[in-house]
């Protein structure tokens, strides 16, 4: 049956080159349908393997081997799939597999999610993605800025700092001695992006008509509206300034400068800066560089964009987030702002009001706005798709509730079997939740990564930032001073609330608090003092 299909959309590879009317176009339409091709070819071995090697009864859970066999096996499949991502293509392409690789980088990022065969091998694609040669960058260097490299630089290190999914990026000096980093988009990637959503849009339609249960055309939706945009490095340029004026009050944020005389739409010319990944425990240990201020900052960071601004940065993924020790404190360097998504006031409202619902542990309200926010009866799975934490922990208080290995491995083992209904979610939550949910996914592959994820400051942060948000809106409102100063009163108040909150978290995760706590839960409702 395999392939038949293979056959089949051979077939209709052949007849979609058959239409066009020049050599380019021809090259382009052999490359999809060989990019296509592999793809449908990757997933049917990865399809086949599961099939033999753990549900054909030769194994079972019950094995003795079972572990070490299922760990094989999504190595295996990891494997193949970023071979997918960086293959050759022998005379058509030269490993630009681009558009492919930025769905490897996020399943490189799902560390409390995936296994770990899949994230340790996709991993690699942070920062050291296919690369293009040297020529190659050197010729849309000279087309962009119509100048030969070596008379807009005195050197150029020729090994690129790193590659990523639509551009690489180099080290050099211009002739005023400055430090800058170059990113040069891959030669090919513009024009194959094309064909790449032309073939994921069929493959998603394949897929549909498969597994009805599966709807993935937001998928291709989204793809189809922010890839051009990521392709405008102009545009990127603009996102840099933008959000760097709108966090001046962060001293501890670095955002590099922009060089607009050398920045096209293909190439951006930019203040190079050192620091190490933000998910590089060991080098911030080396550092001394406090891993849960760190987490703390990028919190705070994403919390204010987010309810407060509207404006999210929404790629960060450990090779765009660094870290660098400056006087004693944490800096954090945001690189690539390709891909920035605006929420609407609308939204920053009701998705406070979700997010305040689930930190007070108000059921009642989390089935409210979920449903104000599209997704019906499956608020609950909406709930836990957004924290990362199971119904439980949320009923109880994902504040109180500390995050265990059990309840951790329970997630990634029940996620397979609500892929149906996740599905779902995606295809109704708006279209701005939909960059939100891979903005929070990145960010607790990087709490998972430092061990941060308990962190009680990033509730007390978000919380305040959504207050923030709820209270900014309700001024908005006001007609007369009057209203506006009883409105600032209530924030006020609210937010001294949440410091009142703050103290008795504190005490909830001390030693003593934990003590009582525990001595509390073992004689069921009530501790026993012995004065004797």
């Amino acid at each position: 049956m395999a392939s038949r299909m293979l056959i089949r959309l051979g077939l209709l590879g052949v007849g979609g080159a058959s239409i066009t009317y020049n050599v380019d176009e021809l090259k382009i339409a052999a490359v999809g349908a060989q990019r296509f091709g592999r793809a449908v070819v990757t997933v049917t071995k990865i399809v086949v393997d599961y099939r033999k090697s753990l549900y054909s009864g030769s194994v079972t859970p019950a094995s003795d081997n079972y572990a070490e066999v299922k760990s094989q096996t999504h190595l295996r499949s990891a494997k193949h799939l970023l071979d997918l991502c960086c293959l050759n293509g022998g005379a058509f392409v030269k490993c630009e597999y681009w558009n492919y690789v930025q769905v490897g980088q996020h399943l490189g990022s799902l560390e409390y999610l995936l296994p770990v065969e899949y994230v340790n091998t996709m991993k690699v694609l942070h920062s050291s993605a296919p690369k293009s040669p040297l020529e190659d960058v050197y010729k849309v260097i000279e087309k962009e800025l119509k100048c030969k490299p070596e008379e807009l630089f005195v050197e150029f290190e020729p090994e690129p700092l790193g590659a990523a999914s639509l551009a690489q990026v180099h080290r050099a000096k211009l002739h005023n001695g400055q430090e800058v980093a170059v990113k040069v988009q891959h030669p090919s990637v513009k024009s194959h992006s094309k064909v790449d959503m032309k073939g994921m849009e069929l493959l998603v339609g394949i897929v549909s008509r498969i597994f009805p249960e599966f709807r993935f055309e937001w998928l291709v939706e989204e793809m189809k509206k922010n890839l051009p945009k990521e392709l405008n490095f102009t545009n990127e340029a603009q996102n840099a300034e933008k959000v760097a004026s709108q966090f001046t009050h962060l001293p501890w944020l670095k955002i590099p400068a922009i060089d607009w005389s050398l920045t096209t739409d293909r190439v951006l010319v930019m203040e190079f800066c050192e620091g190490g990944q933000v998910n590089d425990r060991n080098y911030m240990i080396t550092q001394g560089i406090n891993t849960n201020e760190v987490s703390e900052k990028i919190g705070k960071l994403y919390s204010e964009m987010i309810f407060v601004n509207g404006y999210v940065h929404c790629d960060p993924h450990p090779g765009n987030v660094l870290v660098k020790k400056v006087n004693n404190e944490a800096q954090i360097i945001l690189l690539d702002h390709g891909l920035y998504t605006n929420l609407t006031s609308d939204f920053r409202v009701t998705y406070s009001k979700f997010w305040l619902s689930i930190l007070n542990a108000n059921l009642n309200e989390i089935r409210q706005y979920g449903t104000e926010l599209g997704v019906g009866e499956l608020y609950g799975l909406f709930a836990c798709m957004v924290t990362g934490r199971s119904w439980n922990s949320i009923a109880k208080g994902i504040d109180k509730m500390e995050r265990s290995s059990t309840e951790q491995n329970e997630i990634k083992a029940s996620a397979a079997s609500y892929l149906p209904q996740i599905s779902a979610v995606l295809n109704r939550v708006p279209r701005q939740m939909l960059l939100i949910f891979k903005t929070n996914d990145l960010l607790r592959g990087i709490e998972f990564s430092l061990n941060t994820q308990e962190s009680m400051k990033s509730f007390i942060t978000m919380s305040r930032c959504c207050i923030r948000s709820l209270f900014a809106h309700q001024r908005t409102l006001c007609k007369s001073t009057l209203c506006t100063v009883r409105v600032s009163i209530a924030e006020t108040w609210a937010q001294f609330k949440i410091s009142l909150y703050t103290l008795y978290l504190l005490y909830l995760h001390s030693n003593l608090g934990k003590y009582i706590h525990k001595k509390w839960m073992t004689n069921e409702g009530g501790i026993t003092l012995n004065y004797t």
